[in-house]
C-alpha cells in the first residue's frame, strides 16, 4: 500500500471544511466545547459505521454508485443548504432549544448516513488504498477504526477552533454565520456540480 498516499488523502480529505467539520465549530462556537464533545462522538460513531459498510459492501455500492449517487447526492445538498439557512436565521434566544435537538450525539451519528463527502471518502479511501492490499475481517475493522478516529479527530479540532475563538466569533456572530452559511452552500453546490 503507497502508505504516505493514503495518510496525505485521509488527513487532507479529512481536515478540509465540509458539512462534520462547519457544524462542530459552529457548535462549539455557540455551546461551548464540552457540550460539542457529544456532536463529535456521534459524528466519529456515525462515520465508523459507514468506514465498515463502505468496507464490506464496496463491490456493492461501486456497482450502485450511479444508481444511488444522484440521490445521495442531491439529499445531501438539500440537508447542508438547509443547515445554512437555519445558521443564518438562528438567534441566541433558541439557544435551549436547539441545543438538545441538532447537538447530540444522535445527530452528529445522523448526519453522516446523509453526508456525501463522507460517503464518497470512504468508498474512495477503502476501493484505492485498502481492498487491493487488505481483505481480511481484521483488517477492514483496523482500517474503519483508524479512518473513523481521523474523522472524530478532525471534528473536534474543528470543534476546538470554535470553542477557543468564541469570544472573537460571538463579537462577529452575524458575520460568522453568514460565513459558515455560504460554506455549507458552497459544499451542497460543489458536489451537485463536480
Amino acid at each position: 500500500m503507497p502508505l504516505l498516499s493514503f495518510l496525505l488523502y485521509i488527513f487532507v480529505t479529512s481536515f478540509t471544511p465540509g458539512p462534520n467539520n462547519i457544524m462542530a465549530m459552529l457548535f462549539a462556537n455557540k455551546y461551548g466545547l464540552r457540550k460539542t464533545t457529544k456532536f463529535c462522538l456521534g459524528v466519529g460513531a456515525g462515520f465508523l459505521v459507514v468506514m465498515l459498510l463502505c468496507s464490506y459492501f464496496n463491490v456493492l455500492l461501486q456497482n450502485s454508485i450511479p444508481k444511488i449517487e444522484f440521490f445521495m447526492t442531491v439529499l445531501g445538498a438539500i440537508y447542508m443548504v438547509y443547515l445554512a439557512i437555519k445558521i443564518i436565521l438562528s438567534k441566541d434566544d433558541d439557544k435551549n432549544n436547539d441545543e438538545n435537538r441538532n447537538n447530540s450525539f444522535f445527530m452528529g451519528m445522523l448526519l453522516q448516513f446523509i453526508n456525501p463527502k463522507g460517503i464518497l471518502y470512504g468508498i474512495t479511501a477503502i476501493a484505492t488504498f485498502i481492498l487491493p492490499y487488505h481483505n481480511s475481517n481484521f483488517s477492514l475493522i483496523m482500517y474503519s477504526l483508524f479512518l473513523a478516529f481521523v474523522g472524530f479527530v478532525s471534528t473536534f479540532c474543528w470543534s476546538l477552533f470554535g470553542s477557543v475563538f468564541q469570544k472573537f466569533l460571538s463579537k462577529y456572530k452575524s458575520q460568522f454565520n453568514i460565513v459558515m452559511a455560504l460554506l455549507l452552500m458552497y459544499s451542497a453546490v460543489s458536489i451537485l456540480i463536480k
